[in-house]
């Protein structure tokens, strides 16, 4: 016996729910059978200028009409049974959709609505939303409202837009030709600017501009062959570059979307702020060495930027170099690498930088499945109007892992290909199998692949998928339904509709990516990374010129840099420590709902602060944390010496760090720690000291309570003893200290202890 998916939505208090309710197949025939005939029938018709209408999207998928007339007369029909009267129903529609599918956007009461959601010809109802669709959304998600009103006016405002704060971005160079990079309206270059516009292949003087003030390019180190193809100047091959350059600064952009998803206003974090770029990736790939990102870090130093982002990285190649560009106070953020959810991968490790996670944000694209049996099913896709359109049915097969031997055993060619081999997904995670069946069943001729997969963090990789191809990942369990009714049918035949953006609440998140590194850092496990978390799967922002989706840690770097670049703004005096601790310090643990934010692997968790660090980036609390863990560069080279053993009793040293967390990787008895704060919120204040300690483990803080007077000191140290209580060889458990006033601040630092009774093998699983 079927399900059916049954969804309603209603309004409570501004907030709009949406309640699913599965029913089984008989059931659900009753109720289409009553739906829109006696359920409207008892219904009171309401007029359409009624005081509690608003305004509805009604889904119905593929229209079933070619003549656009006619499919608009199907919904006057729909909405006269609920109104009762043809001409009320004509004056509530708003929209009537009727070329690519079918649907319309009506006045509705909350109750039409949910009779509305009943009848069989409708897939949803929902609820318009106002001003929700930027393209890079984001932003938005992370509360940088662009257009705020000035009495509630957040830290984008307070920063003005990131006016002239200059960001040197080290990585594939630029396309300056794209729209995000208009400089329109801008200023003079800022006078403390020393750098220059290296020309060079399609790339001249006139390539930099308002907002691009700077561009180099560094390929003295690579190999003609890692060279081949490649655009000698800082002109953009890979797209990579000009992809986090514009998720930054880029500036406003009207009319974006990826074939119609995720419609709306492309913009950047900092969208007026100064672009500098550095050119050290190269190739298709984007792969550069050591020596010319210092050498491009040695320019960018020099040259004037207030901030550096680094979307690279290597586990065994530290820049330690970094610490010169933050002794002069410039702001580093690097991206903590795509090695997760395995522990231990976490790059970029060193202290004086901020190592970004990366994580999703509430948008996704379901795309609904329908079966010949007349079971409608959903998975996630990038299938989309400006795709060649694939209309009707077409064949089904079944091709398991769609090897090259499964394929070869099959013939696929204009049919659309399950791939499901959950045995195989155990060895070869999603990420990496999927590209490779999409180039394998393109090149068989398929006209679709439907791809069962445990991984959500993968819809970036379906812009492989061209031309006439429909790509939809599926989670095991509409897999396995899928194949059963393979089984038991001799034909089998599916269609595979455009996708739907759908963005808010309804779509679980923030979640950390499964792809995301993890820590604890096998070069430093008493530094605490990542640092923090920010959104990095299925980012849209430009590509030559062009807008697409991109997934990484090198897509969340961008949204702190870009942070960063406000708070540097806004808090001119704030050194480089001051402004990380800020980050980590007001970020979030839970989500929107107050619910603990989780972590994508195998199988999901909770997520801890291996996963995320501080927790999710909040930037306008960032803009006021109330109070600050600051450090200078003479503490960092006494680190850097450390590395090196140059120094005795390196252990109690680095415990020591000022750093916004603490990580104790051996803790056998009792261990005191340090830290201090400063405070950068109310002259006269008063915080006390919550303590989640870890599990087995007692936490002790001294003072509990600190204040701070007009006249007085503006920092205050305090201890944290940290005592064994299970004396066992264990793994990692993790908490937290948080300092809260009695008004609005909650200063909180991430805790992780591992219990250890002798130097021998250790789980840091």
């Amino acid at each position: 016996m079927g399900l059916y998916l049954y969804i309603h939505t209603r309004e409570q208090k501004d907030t709009h729910l949406t309640n699913i309710t599965l029913v089984h197949k008989s059931d659900m025939d009753m109720r289409r059978a009553f739906a829109c005939t006696l359920l409207l029938a008892a219904m009171s018709p309401l007029s359409a200028s009624d005081a509690s209408s608003k305004l509805y999207i009604v889904y119905m998928g593929e229209k079933k009409h070619d003549d656009p007339s006619m499919v608009t007369a199907s919904h006057h029909d729909i909405l006269t049974s609920v109104f009762g009267s043809k001409d009320e129903a004509m004056k509530s529609i708003v929209y009537s959709y009727r070329h690519g599918f079918s649907g319309f956007a009506a006045m509705l009461t909350e109750s039409q609505a949910a009779t509305l959601a009943k009848c069989s010809d409708v897939l949803s109802v929902r609820p318009n939303i106002y001003h929700e669709s930027h393209t890079t959304r984001s932003w938005d998600f992370l509360g940088l409202d662009y257009d705020q009103p000035p009495a509630d006016s957040g830290l984008l405002q307070k920063a003005k837009y990131g006016e002239d704060v200059i960001i040197g971005v080290i990585d594939s160079g630029i396309w300056p030709e794209s729209r995000s990079f208009d400089d329109s309206g801008y200023g003079p270059v800022p006078a403390r600017w020393r750098g220059t516009c290296q020309a060079g292949q399609q790339f001249d003087a006139t390539s930099c501009n308002r907002k691009i003030i700077g561009a180099r390019w560094f390929s003295d180190d690579m190999s003609d062959e890692e060279l081949k193809g490649e655009y000698m100047s800082p002109r953009d091959l890979s797209g990579h570059g000009t992809h986090v350059a514009s998720t930054i600064a880029g500036g406003q952009v009207s009319n974006v979307s990826y074939g119609g998803l995720a419609a709306g206003v492309a913009r950047g974090g900092a969208p007026r702020a100064r672009l500098a770029i550095y050119k050290v990736l190269w190739g298709a790939r984007g792969s550069g060495s050591h020596a010319g990102v210092l050498a491009a870090l040695d320019h960018a130093i020099d040259d004037g930027v207030d901030v550096l982002s680094l979307s690279l990285g290597q586990a065994s190649s530290e820049l330690f170099e970094t610490l010169h560009a933050v002794e002069r106070g410039i702001s580093v953020v690097f991206s903590a690498g795509n090695g997760g959810p395995v522990p231990q991968t976490a790059w970029n490790a060193v202290p004086w930088v901020t190592t970004v996670a990366a994580s999703t944000i509430d948008r996704s694209f379901p795309t609904l499945i329908s079966l010949g049996n007349k079971q409608k099913l959903m998975g996630q896709s990038l299938h989309n109007n400006a795709s060649m359109n694939i209309s009707g049915f077409k064949a089904l097969v079944y091709a398991r892992s769609c090897s090259m031997q499964s394929l070869a055993s099959s013939n696929i060619t204009g049919k659309i290909v399950l791939c499901y081999a959950p045995a195989e997904a155990a060895i070869t995670p999603p990420r990496l199998a999927l590209p490779i069946v999409i180039n394998r069943t393109m090149e068989a001729g398929a006209k679709g692949l439907i791809f069962a997969q445990y991984d959500a963090n993968i819809l970036d990789i379906l812009t492989v998928c061209k031309g006439n191809m429909a790509c939809v990942v599926v989670d095991f369990e509409i897999a396995h339904t899928i194949l059963a009714y393979l089984d038991k049918t001799k034909n089998p035949v599916v269609k595979v509709s455009p996708a739907m953006s759908v963005i808010g609440n309804q779509v679980l998140s923030p979640m950390i990516a499964s792809f995301s590194s993890r820590g604890p850092s096998a070069a430093f496990p008493g530094i605490l990374k990542p640092d923090v978390a920010a959104p990095g799967v299925s980012i849209l922002a430009a590509k030559g010129n062009t807008y697409v989706f991109m997934s990484g840690t090198s897509m969340a770097c961008p949204h702190v840099s870009a942070v960063v670049a406000l708070l540097k703004s806004a808090h001119p005096d704030w050194s480089p420590a001051m402004i990380k601790s800020a980050i980590i310090t007001t970020a979030s643990v839970v989500d929107h709902f107050g619910v603990l934010i989780q972590a994508e692997g195998v199988p999901r968790k909770l997520a801890d602060p291996f996963d995320f660090g501080g927790g999710h980036i909040d930037p306008d609390k960032a803009g006021d944390p109330g109070l600050v863990y600051d450090m200078n560069g003479r503490d960092y080279n006494k680190f850097l010496n450390c590395t090196d053993e140059l120094l005795d009793d390196c252990k109690s040293y680095i415990s020591n760090l000022n750093l916004p967390s603490i990580a104790m990787p051996d803790l056998k008895d009792n261990i005191t720690v340090r830290r201090i704060v400063m405070n950068v919120g109310s002259v006269e204040a008063t915080y006390r000291v919550t303590v989640e300690a870890p599990a087995g483990v007692t936490v002790t803080v001294e003072p509990s309570m600190i204040s701070f007077t007009r006249g007085g000191s503006k920092s205050m140290m305090f201890t944290v003893m940290f005592t064994a209580r299970k004396r066992v060889q264990g793994g990692y458990t993790f908490g937290s200290l948080t300092w809260s006033d009695e008004n609005t601040h909650s200063v909180r630092i991430p805790i992780a202890v591992q219990t250890v009774v002798q130097d021998f093998v250790r789980d840091t699983s």
